[in-house]
């Protein structure tokens, strides 16, 4: 193994050199301490890291620690270096060229072990260098600004920089009327924060690292003076603008799956989601027309979905509450048998579109299986959706007394098509009963909303890019073009994130890109710049253009009259 004294005068001289200009924020690092943490057991490798962490968050990133003399820490104005032999030599030449001799290395060849030095776990430690460093604040600021006071100037490494729009149509209180709520560490909530600018968004992200963002409406004035307005006696403090969105979560369908439960998720119970997605996204834009739609993973065990168009954003509280109750199908509980409302002699044409497109093959090709829900334990379950007695009594005859499938097929397979052909046939005169395959279908993979988050215009909802921080898996976008190609045990985490920030590092500040294009969050960034943001941003200026004009219009027919 390289090694590289820590005791030789030179290289002592050369940190203390360098320490006095450590940032007073940081904590000081002894010189003789031991034992110090290692980036890597590579010595010719090198790592630079921003001295936002200190100490105490070394001991947090690196899980392995080595002795002092491994590897040599180079302190800098806005960095933490650590450098093997070469480039140790290298840092070192600027400012002691004549001692760099008397250093003792032995054992030049590097080793080929590498540290996989970050735990999978999260850490808020990590928050500052993901706020700092990845998360797109200028991205949110013109997302929520919907065309209002932004223009952009230059591009910076996340890409954009805004300037206050210039048109005259643009609302230039527009983002500072809207809500954004941090949950900062210990459960600490705060509410009704807002922001004037890009700059003051970041600054506000940045300075409270909250573990969680969460976002509300546009409120007629500014939230955080919000005291200010009800005091004075007038009612004007309330919302007037908001995305309609949509919360769905897995643990809502704890009795169509039996390989998890609660908040947990596997890829054999992860396609409810999906399902989920297609049927929604599906409605929203066919029946209602909605054209920017963003999905986006919810960090644990769900999906968000925010629909933005303009017509959308200005909902009030009852047309949301008739949007939802469209696709309010879902009805059931632990207690109640039925667990679907199908009314009417035939199924509304959605209704039929979404069985027919999507619930159907996803029941019989992957759910029927994969949960083994006609398995000898788990039949009951459908056996009580069906109404008649007698059926029940001849399929549960029927499956007891064959257990096993003898044409080879899984016996799940064969009993759901045992019971298709009973309630279906000829015989079957009701309506009901010819409609239970239906039913059953719908009861086990029909999206299931969380009603009144879809409802009201002040509901808070997580803002995508997030961390969850019970998974420290990033809220990333979802697109619903691929969505069967999405694994939610192969997201971003912001453990891996520093992982390749530490890495990658050094290489993008040669290549001068974007750190963020160097990890495994760059994929999403780019989906919902070029997918999702600059399709809005496009309709949202011609929308400004077209309101604009019509209001110039309509005051010339009037100084005309």
């Amino acid at each position: 193994m390289n090694r590289v004294s820590a005791q030789t005068s030179p290289l002592t001289a050369f940190l203390h050199r360098r320490l006095p200009r450590l940032p007073a924020k940081i904590p000081s690092l002894s010189i003789c301490s031991s034992p110090f943490p290692a980036i890597s057991s590579s010595p010719k490798s090198i790592f630079t890291t921003s001295t936002a962490f200190g100490t105490s968050d070394f001991k947090h990133i690196f899980r392995k620690s080595v002795n002092f003399t491994d590897l040599i820490f180079v302190i800098g104005d806005d960095s933490v270096r650590v450098c093997g032999k070469s480039s140790l030599r290298s840092s070192m030449t600027k400012e002691a060229q004549n001692e760099r001799d008397d250093m003792l290395i032995d054992d030049p060849e590097p080793q080929n072990e590498q540290i996989d030095a970050i735990p999978d776990e999260f850490n808020p430690n990590y928050l500052k260098a993901y706020y700092g460093r990845l998360f797109p604040h200028a991205d949110m600021f013109k997302w929520m600004s919907y065309g209002n006071v932004v223009n952009i100037s230059k591009t910076n490494s996340m890409g954009y920089i805004y300037t206050d729009g210039k048109h005259p149509a643009c609302d230039q209180s527009y983002f500072g009327r809207r809500e954004f709520s941090f949950t900062l560490d210990n459960d600490i909530y705060l509410r009704f924060q807002s922001f004037k600018s890009a700059s003051e968004l970041e600054n506000g992200i940045k300075d409270k690292c909250p573990f969680k963002i969460d976002i509300g409406p546009v409120y007629s004035v500014d939230p955080s003076k919000r005291l200010a307005y009800a005091q004075s006696g007038d009612n004007v403090f309330t919302p007037v603008e908001r995305e309609l969105v949509f919360d769905i979560d897995i643990s809502d369908y704890d009795d169509a799956r039996y390989c998890c439960s609660g908040a947990d998720v596997c890829l054999d119970c992860w396609p409810l989601m999906t399902i989920a997605i297609k049927v929604l996204h599906t409605s929203l834009r066919d029946d209602f027309g909605f054209n920017h739609i963003l999905w986006v993973y919810s960090g644990r065990r769900g999906v968000h979905c925010w629909v933005c168009d303009g017509k959308a954003r200005r909902l009030n509280n009852e047309q949301r509450g008739a949007i939802a109750d469209y696709f309010r199908v879902y009805k059931g509980n632990n207690n109640s048998k039925s667990k679907v409302s199908l009314v009417g002699s035939a199924l509304h044409p959605f209704l039929v579109r979404s069985y027919s497109d999507v619930l159907r093959d996803f029941f019989e090709k992957k759910l029927l299986c994969s949960q083994q829900l006609l398995s000898d334990e788990r039949y009951e379950k459908i056996l009580e959706m069906i109404p008649d007695e007698s059926i029940t009594s001849e399929l549960r005859g029927k499956w007891q007394d064959s257990r096993r499938s003898t044409s080879g097929k899984d016996v799940n397979v064969v009993r759901w098509e045992q019971l298709k052909q009973l309630l279906q046939s000829g015989k079957q005169k009701s309506t009901g009963i010819r409609r239970c395959v239906e039913e059953i279908v719908f009861s086990f993979t029909y999206p299931r909303l969380d009603m009144e988050v879809s409802k009201h215009m002040n509901h808070l909802l997580k803002a995508p890019f997030c961390i969850h921080p019970k998974t420290g898996h990033v809220c990333i976008p979802i697109d619903p073009d691929v969505c069967d190609e999405f694994d939610p045990t192969n997201v971003p985490t912001l453990s891996k994130l520093m992982r390749e920030i530490n890495t990658g590092g050094m290489q993008v500040e040669a290549d001068k890109v974007a750190v963020w294009e160097r990890t495994s969050m760059g994929k999403s960034i780019k989906y919902f710049r070029e997918s999702f943001l600059q399709p809005l941003m496009k309709s949202c200026k011609e929308d400004i253009e077209v309101s604009y004009t019509l209001k110039l219009q309509q005051s010339k027919n009037s100084l005309n009259w």
